[in-house]
């Protein structure tokens, strides 16, 4: 039987569904190569997933970061948990969330045991120099493609550009920017719905590339046993890891105090690590005295220049909570176990989370008005994306970020005199890299790492 041709030469038939085997190497090489945070990480899945493999339509991979942009927790993490759930069910869900966190975490506990041991950092400045650089034009080119394909309409460009006001300028918090959006699309959705979508034959009404979850994908269907099911496994291997730890050699030391403050940060963690950075910094050194004052930033130096999410930066805070009171532990090996605690009860949540309301959420498609409310939420989160890639822009390029406060405006406002002229070119670099010569995300992370490197140790 003949595939179906486009006039101009594409397949219209979507790819074969891939297997289990291939897909867990391409959730290792996300996972690998997932630096820059949320906004770099959802850039290397749109390319990975949606451009390259066409494992999932456009319009399928933004109704489920939509969603996840609704949670607690690392927005990427979850979409990747959710897209592999989408391919694999559960154990596909489990394995891309795992495979998203498991190398970040694994580096930054190397690198935590040797900020305790030796407490320096400035030598990962050289070594992850270029690689800002690099992440910085994946960035760009990322949220120019996801653009102009979710702004489709004069009134979702306007969402979008109002979101990135309210966050950037005014820094309104990230969950009401997220609701306001999706009660504003719910309602337009209701009364215009022109407004949020493009008439058929338009220009903007891009149609989905045949993918393996498009339209006609089936939804998986779940009965109420089975999502109490869920809810039990999920609570009880949340709470597992405090039935062990009386059987520690000295009682649980710290470690109970590390479990329950962080557990209840999984659930107010909205808007990723950014949104509760000050409130950890402020716990962990004046409450607990588990950080020296200072501390928390170095730990956010170390989880920016790993792969997977920025609240890894809360394994480093648990990590040296259980270094310093070791509940008779050699040190380095309570400081393990405290970052595996930290970790677990972190990301468990998360998990849960995906496996709990993905099935729900998957059959809002055919709810025309919570869909124009998704619909307005992907507007908003280019205006989240662009905040993201504006926050780390300056700071990649700039050496001194101060902030400017007038009135209800509270944003980030660079040091003109500061400009990184290395980090300059070799953002340049990057970017006629990726959008010119079209050489890759793994080429372009790697020579703009060599050279990072190589220029700081000439200079």
């Amino acid at each position: 039987m003949n595939k179906p041709i486009l006039s101009g030469g594409a397949d219209l038939s979507p790819p074969p569904h891939p297997s289990f085997r291939e897909a867990l190497g391409v959730w290792m090489k996300i996972g690998l190569l997932s630096f820059g945070g949320p906004a770099g990480q959802i850039a290397l899945m749109h390319k990975e997933l949606v451009d390259e493999r066409r494992w999932i339509s456009e319009s399928r991979f933004l109704h489920a970061l939509n969603y996840c942009m609704l949670l607690p927790g690392p927005e990427a993490q979850q979409l990747a948990t959710y897209v592999g759930w989408l391919l694999h069910g559960t154990r596909g869900g489990i394995v891309a969330g795992t495979l998203f966190v498991l190398p970040g975490f694994l580096v930054i506990c190397a690198l935590s045991a040797a900020y305790a041991v030796f407490q320096r950092t400035d030598w990962l400045q050289n070594l992850f120099f270029g690689l800002k650089a690099a992440v910085l034009a994946i960035v760009l080119e990322a949220l120019v493609r996801v653009a102009s394909r979710a702004l489709k309409t004069p009134f979702m460009r306007l969402l979008a550009a109002l979101a990135f006001v309210c966050l950037f300028v005014l820094a309104l918090p990230f969950p009401l920017v997220i609701a306001a959006a999706g009660i504003c699309g719910y309602l337009v959705a209701r009364t215009a719905p022109g407004l949020l979508q493009p008439p058929a034959g338009h220009k903007a009404h891009a149609v989905d590339k045949p993918s393996v979850i498009g339209d006609a994908f089936p939804d998986r269907q779940r009965g109420i046993g089975a999502t109490l099911g869920i809810v039990v496994a999920g609570a009880v291997l949340w709470a597992a890891p405090f039935a062990l730890l009386p059987l520690l050699p000295a009682g649980p030391g710290a470690f109970v105090a590390i479990g329950v403050f962080f557990s209840k940060m999984a659930v107010v963690t909205f808007g990723g690590a950014y949104a509760v950075l000050a409130y950890v910094a402020q716990q962990a050194v004046e409450t607990y005295h588990w950080l020296k004052p200072g501390e928390m930033l170095d730990g956010l130096a170390l989880a920016e220049t790993t792969p997977g999410p920025l609240v890894l930066v809360l394994s480093f805070v648990g990590f040296l909570a259980a270094f310093r009171d070791t509940a008779g532990l050699d040190p380095l090996a309570a400081g393990l176990l405290g970052a595996f605690l930290t970790t677990w009860v972190t990301f468990v949540p998360c998990f849960l989370w995906i496996f709990l309301g993905a099935p729900y959420v998957e059959r809002l498609r055919a709810n025309a008005a919570l869909s124009g409310a998704l619909a307005a939420i992907s507007a908003a989160v280019v205006g989240v994306i662009l905040n993201l890639a504006v926050w780390f822009g300056l700071h990649v390029l700039f050496r001194e970020v101060g902030a400017l406060r007038l009135g209800p405006i509270s944003m980030a406002l660079p040091e003109p005199a500061s400009l990184d002229a290395l980090s300059l070119l070799l953002t340049v670099a990057a970017a006629v890299m990726l959008f010119r010569l079209r050489l890759g995300i793994v080429y372009t992370l790697l020579v703009c790492a060599v050279a990072g490197f190589a220029l700081n140790a000439l200079i």
